[in-house]
Order: structure tokens, then C-alpha cells, then sequence
């Protein structure tokens, strides 16, 4: 029997939890010299072959020089018609969370990367169909800006996987999702 692909927010944030500024700069992020590995994130990249992103996100990516390839499956939500012009491997999706996951989830395959933003991984833990979290606490503060998860009212529980500190006082948090032995 084969395992049941996770769903992994691995994600970066400020030390006051901002994934990015109101205007979506990264630069607090972005101009800090990463180590050998990238955090972990290199290793990461070869556990996954599907990546899940809301527009926005998708829309940041490509003004930032992403690449999107036929390699790793993208996934795109948006409530919007596609662009005219989409890369290779990448998809866009306006159904209910809970169908695509469950579709995702029955085919075989390597885990799965939700992306961001804020407001994704706020309807995907309301579709509870996040497993872990890997959260990279970046060591500075940016006063304001879109938070790592959109605000709803909630209380979902979390245990503490792993703590991986580095020497440039970047911490990342690894958590489970925490639920009852009798939900998805």
C-alpha cells in the first residue's frame, strides 16, 4: 500500500509573520544570502511533484523571474479566467479545494507543495487538507504586510515535528496538522 500524499505549506515569513510587504515585495526576503542547501529547500524540492499557488502568488512569481516547467505539475486557483498565454505544466483551477485534493490525493505521486499565499492556505485549512507545515522564520521584522495566513476565525492544533536552527538566525519550524483519528 502506498502512503497518502501530504500536503505541505513550506513557506518563509517574518519574525511578526508577514509573507510579504502590502505591496508584495519580498526584498526583506530576497537579499539575504541563503547557505549551501537553501534552507533545507533543495532536498525539499526532490519530495514533491506537484505545486499549488493562488493567482496572486503565480502573478509575483513571474514578475520575479519564476520558471514554470512540464517537470513539476502548477496548479494555479483563481475565481478569473487563465491568461492567454499559460507556461508548460502549469494549470488553472477554480473548482471546489476539496475535489482537486481528493483527486490529487488518489493518484499516485510525490507529496504535494501549497505555496501561498495567505489567503490559499487560509481555504485550504478551512477544506482541512493541509498536512504539515515547514515554516522558515526569517529574523526580521517588516511592521506590516500579507500575513502567512489569511485571518478566519479558528483553532487548529499543531505538533512540533522538527526545529532547525542556522547560523544566519533563520529558524524553521516543521509541524503536523493535528486532527481527529477520524477526519481526511
Amino acid at each position: 500500500m502506498t502512503s497518502r500524499r501530504k500536503i505541505i505549506v513550506h513557506i518563509a515569513a517574518s519574525a511578526d509573520g508577514y509573507i510579504a510587504r502590502p505591496d508584495d515585495d519580498l526584498e526583506w526576503l530576497t537579499s539575504r544570502p541563503a547557505p549551501e542547501g537553501f534552507y533545507g529547500m533543495n532536498a525539499f524540492m526532490k519530495t514533491i511533484d506537484t505545486l499549488l499557488l493562488g493567482r496572486k502568488t503565480y502573478e509575483v512569481s513571474l514578475r520575479l523571474g519564476g520558471k514554470f516547467d512540464a517537470k513539476t505539475r502548477t496548479i494555479v486557483f483563481s475565481r478569473h479566467a487563465p491568461p492567454a498565454e499559460v507556461p508548460p505544466g502549469v494549470e488553472f483551477e477554480s473548482r471546489d479545494i476539496g475535489v482537486v485534493v481528493r483527486e490529487l490525493r488518489e493518484r499516485p505521486g510525490k507529496d504535494i507543495w501549497l505555496m501561498g499565499g495567505g489567503e490559499l492556505i487560509a481555504d485550504f485549512l478551512d477544506a482541512q487538507a493541509i498536512d504539515e507545515f515547514v515554516v522558515s522564520v526569517v529574523p526580521v521584522f517588516i511592521g506590516d504586510g500579507i500575513p502567512l495566513i489569511a485571518r478566519r476565525q479558528r483553532q487548529l492544533p499543531l505538533e512540533l515535528q522538527s526545529v532547525e536552527r542556522f547560523d544566519d538566525g533563520l529558524v524553521q519550524l516543521h509541524y503536523r496538522v493535528v486532527r481527529d483519528a477520524g477526519t481526511a
